[in-house]
């Protein structure tokens, strides 16, 4: 018995091949140093940990404060949140609240970093008024 069968079409294919190895994760450590540029100009210092082990899922930052306050925070889907008040510490205990954005987590962390970034706001918009933009 001979059966006619067509070939079948090629499928067409549409994601990326990082979809494939990230699925629908982000990279926390290319977050994490996005964050760090974004921000670095309102702060003493800050850094993603070297010793601390991130991954696709999670990263550390290391920031230090206007106020000379360190923190260590943690970068994940959820957000950032504090887990160390030292650089490279993690306190499993510790239950912080999560932030979406690191501007809110800075903000209640540091009046210095609030009146830094509030400066920085001003004259860009400063810079923008002279340019009659």
């Amino acid at each position: 018995m001979e059966i006619d069968c067509q070939p079948e079409e090629p499928i067409a294919s549409s994601f990326d091949e990082d979809s494939i190895v990230l699925g629908d994760v982000k990279d926390m450590r290319l977050e994490a140093e996005a964050v760090v540029n974004d921000v670095l100009f309102a702060v003493s210092q800050m850094h993603v940990s070297q010793s601390l082990n991130s991954a696709l899922d999670v990263a550390y930052i290391n920031v230090e404060t206007r106020e000379g306050n360190r923190f260590c925070l943690e970068l994940t889907e959820a957000g950032l949140r504090v887990v160390g008040y030292a650089f490279n510490q993690v306190n499993e205990d510790l239950n912080t609240q999560y932030h979406e954005t690191v501007y809110s987590l800075l903000d209640m962390l540091s009046p210095g970093y609030r009146e830094a970034f509030g400066n920085a706001l001003l004259q860009r918009l400063e810079r923008l008024g002279q340019n009659g933009q």
